[in-house]
């Protein structure tokens, strides 16, 4: 059966709902703030590998972008992420990262060096490599796999941090911004599906790597998880 764009999207909707980021242990013990604040702190350093290493991702993203109109939109998120001026009141979103850091009492050098473990670094690996691969491929990964599960399960987890450990606004700050700016650049599908994806080996290409990249995040968070029950 030929696939259509409307079947396409939907398929990509059942992957996120087979394999949901809220449904993970990792993802469930934040939102219900059953970690141990030492175990928050390690799960803090190990997600480090995408915000603080952003640039590896969006920039290689935007650099394979074969049109302009959306080369600027990725260069508008790419700023966002840099500068912060858009969604984040000129903070930067690797400092909004870092303050959480440090809301939670790890130093900046601490946050900047740690130690990722197999699944992040397999994470950033893969992650790195397909965002630069091909724009189709990319942009399925990044919008469609990486970011559209985010709106709605970030605030949550913003707020159990701040009931359970008293966290600032400030301290909080990424959780939140990313949960708003991530809808703002999450609902591309439609557009993508027409302007890149003509052919139906294109429309399997695109549900391939939502699959793939969904696989590799769990992967990401099955070693978090079992690292920080060691705690």
């Amino acid at each position: 059966m030929a696939l259509t764009a409307k079947a396409v999207l939907e398929e990509i909707k059942n992957i996120h709902k087979r394999k949901p980021m809220y449904g993970h242990p990792l993802w469930t013990a934040m939102v219900e703030g059953t970690f141990s604040l030492e175990q928050v702190r390690y799960f803090c350093l190990q997600h480090g590998i995408i915000p603080l290493h952003n640039h590896n991702y969006h920039g290689r993203l935007y650099v394979v972008c074969p049109d302009a109109n959306w080369r600027e939109r990725i260069a508008e998120v790419a700023y966002e992420e840099a500068t912060g001026r858009i969604h984040a009141n000129g903070v930067s979103h690797h400092k909004l990262y870092l303050n959480y850091g440090k809301a939670l009492g790890l130093s900046r050098e601490q946050m900047l060096n740690a130690d990722y473990c197999g699944g992040g670094l397999a994470f950033k690996s893969y992650f790195s490599d397909v965002c630069g691969r091909n724009f189709l491929e990319g942009v399925s990964a990044h919008m469609l796999a990486g970011e559209a599960p985010i709106p709605g399960l970030y605030i949550r987890v913003a707020r159990k941090l701040q009931q359970k450990f008293g966290l600032s606004d400030e301290g909080i700050a990424y959780w939140v911004v990313h949960d708003s700016a991530d809808e703002d650049h999450s609902d591309v599908g439609r557009e993508l599906l027409e302007q890149f994806a003509p052919t139906q080996q294109d429309m399997e290409l695109v549900l391939k790597t939502v699959r793939e990249t969904v696989n590799v995040m769990h992967v990401m968070y099955d070693d978090f998880y079992a690292n920080l029950r060691k705690l």
